[in-house]
């Protein structure tokens, strides 16, 4: 259901708490008023809801994710706030194991919250270093170059979108590459 667009005034269905209507649309989570439960907070990844009736939410409208996301950005834009960044659940407790091409050698085993920590900082770090590139006072061109040479690094990243949970925290490249 996370993927499903439900805007305010959607009808839905949950298993425990029964029939309700969508009041309020946040980046992970749709506040519901259910008719014999009251308000609930119900998380876009819950799978057991059915849904009745689907509203979506006028594009011009300014929403509560519209405006999380804009502050987000402002954020980024201007500090180096790191944020908690959640692993797919299907990783959560799992371990990477390196074999080295010599046998005679031990691999190394990691666990995955750990490397996945790394990539997020590296993914935090490159925004920090493209906010600073673009506030410095190099030439245009200049900007550019370094520009470009920071979406190929963000494209070389994308083979660890599959450890993320949401894809707006995934890496993105140059789609035109």
């Amino acid at each position: 259901m996370e993927d499903l667009i439900l805007g305010i005034g959607s009808r839905v269905e949950h298993p425990q708490f029964g029939k309700g209507v969508i009041i309020q649309v946040r980046s992970d989570a749709w506040e519901i008023t259910f008719i014999e439960n009251g308000t609930r907070i119900i998380q876009r990844d819950f799978t057991g809801m059915r849904v009745l009736e689907a509203v979506e939410t006028p594009s011009d409208i300014a929403t509560y994710e519209k405006m999380e996301k804009s502050l987000i950005r402002v954020l980024r834009r201007f500090t180096d706030i790191q944020e908690t960044v959640p692993l797919g659940q299907r990783w959560t407790g799992g371990r990477m194991v390196l074999y080295p091409g010599d046998p005679t050698l031990k691999e190394k085993e990691v666990p995955i919250d750990a490397f996945f920590h790394k990539i997020v900082m590296v993914r935090d770090r490159l925004r920090v270093l493209e906010q600073r590139v673009n506030s410095s006072a190099l030439s245009d061109e200049d900007k550019v170059n370094i520009q470009q040479y920071i979406t190929r690094i963000y494209g070389s990243l994308t083979t660890f979108n599959v450890l993320f949970k949401n894809k707006d925290d995934y890496f993105t490249g140059d789609k035109g590459t």
